[in-house]
């Protein structure tokens, strides 16, 4: 058992060179990516580091190579359980590629400025916003500050240059009217997330425009507040108490889940009584207890990609941004009517 692991004093990049007998520049060199040394150094040092126990010290070597492998990860959903999964992806995504991410909680409208300022302190390499209720200009503020940025769950914007992955929300509307309709349903509400998100707008736009196709209206447009389960529990209270609908198209699936325990408290049947559709299809849409029928937004791919371009960005600071837009599907579980016989 080496010296680290039984709590002692941690081994010293002299102690290895002196155990390696080479200099302590050749040991600083060997752990150093692209750094040149011989490959008789190299094993000397790796034999001697490993007999020691000895790990490399990150935070020193940042002051030589410029490069802290931190990314800052930057998101104001944290109410929504469907972000755990996300953090999940991201965090082992960044891993994998040898960089670790420094958490930033904008909930409780926490200042864009006091983010930058830690972001800053810590010399982050660059940072993904992961959030579609943060402003676009939030992402161009960091790109400003010179920080390479992707912003995930994103829209992109003719008039930012920033890095955006994102689902195809507009198309992902447009998929829950058409199966709306196709089962049969006339009068159809939709419940979203906060308004000025633009998940929530591009959801509600195709979803409208697809409606409007079929000769119909949205009979009733509530707002929740938040992403949030119990957001989703009154906002679908209040639209029952002012609106009559066969079927509501709710633009996420806690809000959804939320949505249909509110229809259980008011002894409707679900889907005899009325339809629900969700989206994102996260793990919990799939519960025996819910069976949400959901539009399914490609999540893995969308970080995935935001990884991928993150790395890219802090690689290449002058390479051109890009928007990568994925297509969502439906995903039919038990919450609207199926096909009639």
């Amino acid at each position: 058992m080496d010296r680290a692991i039984r709590g002692e004093t941690r081994v010293t990049l002299r102690e290895v060179a002196e155990a390696a007998g080479v200099s302590r520049s050749a040991v600083s060199r060997t752990f150093t990516e692209g750094a040149s040394v011989s490959t008789r150094t190299r094993k000397k040092v790796e034999k001697a580091a490993r007999e020691l126990g000895y790990r490399p010290n990150v935070l020193a070597r940042s002051l030589t190579t410029k490069r802290t492998a931190l990314i800052g990860l930057i998101s104001n959903n944290f109410q929504n359980p469907a972000f755990m999964e996300i953090f999940d992806l991201f965090t082992a995504g960044l891993q994998d590629r040898g960089l670790r991410p420094l958490l930033v909680n904008l909930s409780d409208d926490r200042q864009a400025e006091a983010s930058l300022e830690l972001l800053m302190q810590y010399s982050v390499d660059g940072v993904i916003v992961a959030s579609s209720t943060l402003p676009a200009h939030f992402s161009t503020t960091l790109a400003e500050a010179r920080l390479p940025v992707v912003h995930a769950f994103g829209k992109p914007s003719a008039s930012f240059d920033v890095n955006v992955v994102g689902a195809d929300n507009v198309r992902g509307g447009a998929l829950a009217a058409d199966l709306l309709v196709e089962r049969g349903y006339r009068s159809i509400a939709f419940l979203g997330g906060p308004k000025m998100a633009s998940s929530t707008k591009d959801r509600l736009q195709g979803f409208r425009q697809r409606l409007g196709r079929a000769g119909l209206k949205i009979a009733k447009i509530r707002y929740a507040e938040t992403y949030g389960y119990e957001a989703g529990r009154k906002t679908m209270a209040a639209l029952l108490d002012e609106a009559t609908a066969e079927a509501v198209f709710c633009g996420d699936d806690i809000l959804c889940m939320g949505a249909r325990d509110t229809c259980r408290a008011r002894g409707l049947a679900v889907p005899g009584d009325i339809g629900l559709i969700g989206f994102n299809d996260i793990a919990m849409a799939g519960w025996e207890g819910y069976r949400l029928t959901t539009v399914h937004q490609p999540i893995h791919d969308i970080i995935v990609s935001a990884v991928e371009l993150i790395v890219s960005q802090v690689e290449e600071p002058n390479r051109a941004a890009e928007a990568r837009i994925f297509p969502c599907r439906m995903v039919e579980r038990d919450t609207i009517r199926p096909h009639a016989e």
